[in-house]
């Protein structure tokens, strides 16, 4: 059951509109790694989770990014600002100007519709957070990609909370992947001498398939 909070997980301000700023923060509302796509994807694993601690895990952070995406969602409707104006969106999608009415949508800054497809499930649960751990470091490659283009110190505060937010998220799916990365997948498969070969492609002359007798590179 979700309950429904009327203030913002963290309130949002602007200095000023940016209408072409909201295209581009359009990506992280309907784009392949936006809040709404964590928390679908989260939201779907969770269903046949059965370690309790994980599950619940997996829930308490798609609620999360559900309020994410509310905050993203606000800061998108400030910065479209009151008025019908598509001449200024020079870059990006310019629906919100001539379909939704500046209605923050459920699109990415290219215009194209959120899509279930950028959801991965796998029922494994090693498979599952070590996807989600890539996510959320997507998610904070978008950010700062975000967060070098604006100069609004309202919108920064936004982002760098949402950033803190993604590596908070990433080291709990870290923490719960250690717990239990010797079960499902990584223990039913990938477990003979051929997992733990190295084949060495890049060194002429090399027997490069002399299995053990060829170390893989350290990496310190």
């Amino acid at each position: 059951m979700f309950t429904h909070d009327k203030k913002l997980f963290r309130p949002v301000k602007i200095e000023k509109a940016n209408p072409q700023y909201a295209a581009l923060l359009q990506e992280q509302l309907g784009g392949a790694n936006g809040e709404l796509k964590a928390a679908m994807q989260y939201l779907s694993q969770s269903f046949r989770i059965k370690d309790p601690k994980i599950k619940d895990l997996f829930l308490d952070i798609a609620a999360e990014e559900l309020g994410h995406m509310e905050m993203v969602a606000q800061t998108i409707y400030l910065l479209n600002g009151e008025d019908l104006e598509a001449e200024k969106v020079a870059a990006g999608e310019i629906q919100s100007q001539v379909l939704f009415g500046l209605n923050p949508g459920l699109i990415n800054a290219s215009g194209h519709s959120w899509s279930a497809d950028y959801v991965t499930v796998t029922g494994d649960l090693c498979a599952d957070l070590l996807s989600n751990i890539a996510s959320e470091q997507r998610a904070k490659v978008t950010y700062e990609y975000l967060y070098r283009q604006i100069d609004d110190k309202g919108v920064r505060d936004t982002i760098e909370f949402l950033l803190d937010r993604e590596e908070a998220h990433n080291q709990m799916f870290r923490d719960a992947f250690n717990s239990v990365q010797d079960t499902g997948s990584n223990r039913d498969f990938g477990t003979t001498k051929a997992a733990k070969m190295y084949f060495s492609l890049s060194k002429p002359g090399t027997n490069a398939f002399a299995g053990s007798d060829v170390r893989p590179p350290k990496f310190e």
